[in-house]
C-alpha cells in the first residue's frame, strides 16, 4: 500500500450540495476499492492563478489516502470523466512527504483549537 495525495479543483458555479456530492463520490470511489483515508481537507473557494474554462476561482479539496497503485489509473479516469472537476493532481508520497503532511496537519489542528 502506497500513500497518495490528491488535490482537485471543482467548478465555482456548483452549489454547496453539488460540491459535497462530488467530494463524496470520489471518496466512495476510493473506499470501495480498499483505500484507507488518512486525511481530507476542504480548502474552500479560492482564486486561481490563471483562468481555467473562463473561471477565476474554484473549490479546492485535498485527499490523503493509502491504496495499492493499480487503483490510481481508474481514479484519475473518473476525474477526467466528471465535468465538475476543473483540475486535479495526484502524487505518490515518499517518507519525507508523509512526515511533512503529518506535521502540517498537527500544526493546523493546533491552530484551530487555539
Amino acid at each position: 500500500m502506497n500513500q497518495y495525495e490528491t488535490v482537485f479543483i471543482l467548478n465555482p458555479v456548483l452549489s454547496d450540495d453539488q460540491v459535497k456530492e462530488t467530494v463524496k463520490k470520489f471518496e466512495n470511489f476510493l473506499t470501495q476499492r480498499g483505500a484507507k483515508m488518512v486525511a481530507k481537507e476542504d480548502w474552500g473557494l479560492k482564486k486561481l492563478a490563471y483562468a481555467i474554462e473562463n473561471k477565476k476561482s474554484g473549490f479546492y479539496h485535498l485527499f490523503q489516502f493509502e491504496v495499492s497503485g493499480d487503483v490510481i489509473n481508474d481514479y484519475e479516469v473518473e476525474f477526467r470523466r466528471d465535468e465538475r472537476v476543473m483540475r486535479y493532481l495526484t502524487v505518490k508520497l515518499d517518507k519525507y512527504a508523509i512526515e511533512w503532511a503529518e506535521k502540517r496537519r498537527a500544526k493546523l489542528s493546533k491552530k484551530s483549537k487555539a
